[in-house]
């Protein structure tokens, strides 16, 4: 199944079992395509700092270059534009495939995961556990003044507490929304209770320093 939003520029879809296949799923399986083809401009996708840890993770074991960009599709048009890549896009669904077009297209972007997944011989279940998703966390705070997260030691020290009990098993991403006066706390875990109970502890602190 293939879904738009309302404008058509993203696109997400689900396969045979119903499971959701977001925009790192897209990227992972059109970047392999890709990449057998020859097709991969510098061997690299391009993302942004809200993808899963199982992008990160697909590309080291497969040879692929990842550059991570802030949110926007912009900022990922500009980095591909920048170094010539081709292929970028967002976990959102708003994909970026320049061969085929200059900006976000639902439709090419369900052509092309479609096309990549015929190619690859498997059904669309198989085809995606190329990429193995990471269980996330976001938790949003609002609080009083955002801009006071960069100098706050305890919620920066509650940060790197959760990074360094996880190591490589997971993330931690703490920052400020662009347009409302919020702090998101996302963590990436091993399972789903790491990735709960470290979001939990560092939005605490943010709700006891900034709320």
């Amino acid at each position: 199944g293939v879904a738009f939003d309302g404008d058509a520029d993203r696109c997400l879809l689900v396969d045979e079992q119903g499971g959701v296949i977001d925009g790192d799923k897209v990227l992972a399986v059109c970047g392999s395509d890709m990449k057998r083809r020859g097709k991969l401009s510098g061997g690299t996708i391009v993302a942004t700092v809200m993808s899963n840890l199982g992008l990160h993770e697909f590309c080291r074991e497969n040879g692929v270059g990842l550059v991570c960009t802030s949110v926007g599709d912009r900022n990922v048009l500009e980095k591909m534009n920048e170094c010539g890549y081709k292929l970028g896009g967002e976990q959102s669904g708003h994909m970026i495939l320049l061969e085929h077009n200059s900006t976000g297209d639902g439709l090419v972007t369900a052509c092309q995961f479609l096309a990549a997944v015929r190619r690859s011989g498997k059904p669309v279940e198989e085809a995606i556990k190329v990429m193995t998703k990471f269980p996330q966390t976001l938790i949003n705070v609002r609080v009083k003044d955002k801009h006071a997260l960069e100098g706050n030691a305890p919620i920066w020290d509650a940060v790197h507490a959760a990074e360094a009990e996880m190591g490589d098993t997971g993330r931690v991403l703490v920052r400020t929304s662009g347009t409302e006066p919020l702090v998101r706390v996302m963590v990436e875990a091993e399972t789903q209770e790491s990735a709960d109970a470290h979001a939990k502890a560092i939005a605490e602190v943010v709700e006891r320093e900034l709320a």
